[in-house]
């Protein structure tokens, strides 16, 4: 657990569940598994098992412990819905984000399927904030699936950005129900470039739909985050956050 985060759009991290295995083209050139062979070489003990998907029972009790409250990226080394993780962890997980409403929890998922699978037996208190990553219009289902759940806050993580989005505007006028869109493009070794053309479309059509844009990074592009001369850090309005929080 991080009591700061380098992830621009959040406060902190915390990790009960390290390690991943990967599922699609965003995940080609993963940061966490880099990072989490550094942190092995370097004698970290909970990461023994380096990108080894592994449960960490004692990061359960670290939310409880930070009086001060903030949003917290949940699993920002592994996924939470990974199909190899017990049903029963990832409910004890939402039990402490339940008890701690101080907090805003960032949950963010490539694995949607899973996800809508198991997402009625879960308690989804407001402090919890639900989000898959679209990286290409391949992945737009998981748009579907996010959409079935019962999360109050609703995200998107389209990052890397790898192609043009333009059909998310058909799921903005149907559903009226997503809350926040982040955009990035990849950064380090190998990394991809996002088509500028990409961003501004994106944010053109959150800006008709009154949705939140947060613009990340540009990444291999160009250093820095200015989007057509400013940066867009936007985030849901107070209404949408709990009240302990806004």
């Amino acid at each position: 657990m991080s009591d700061k985060s380098y992830i621009d759009w959040t406060d902190a991290t915390w990790n009960p569940v390290t390690g991943c295995t990967k599922i699609s083209k965003g995940c080609v050139n993963c940061y966490a598994e880099k990072f989490a062979g550094r942190l092995k070489l370097m004698g970290n003990p909970k990461y023994k098992n380096g990108f080894k998907l592994s449960t960490h029972p004692e990061e359960l009790l670290k939310p409880a412990k930070w009086i001060k409250p903030r949003m917290i990226f949940v699993n920002s080394m592994s996924d939470l819905f990974h199909e190899d993780l017990d049903p029963e962890f990832i409910k004890s997980v939402f039990r402490v984000m339940n008890e701690n409403s101080r907090h805003i929890f960032q949950v963010l998922t490539k694995r949607s399927e899973r996800l809508v699978e198991i997402a009625d037996s879960l308690t989804w208190s407001p402090n919890i904030w639900m989000g898959v990553t679209v990286e290409s219009s391949e992945y737009l289902y998981r748009m579907d699936h996010l959409l079935r759940t019962p999360a109050m806050t609703k995200f998107l993580s389209l990052e890397p950005l790898l192609s043009g989005l333009s059909e998310i505007e058909n799921y903005f006028k149907e559903s009226g129900m997503v809350n926040w869109v982040i955009v990035g493009g990849e950064s380090g070794y190998n990394a991809r470039r996002m088509s500028k053309r990409w961003a501004i479309e994106i944010k053109d059509i959150c800006s008709r739909y009154g949705i939140p844009f947060f613009f990340k990074q540009w990444g291999a592009q160009e250093k820095g985050k200015i989007l057509e001369g400013r940066e867009w850090l936007q985030y849901p309005s107070q209404e949408q956050l709990p009240f302990c929080y806004a």
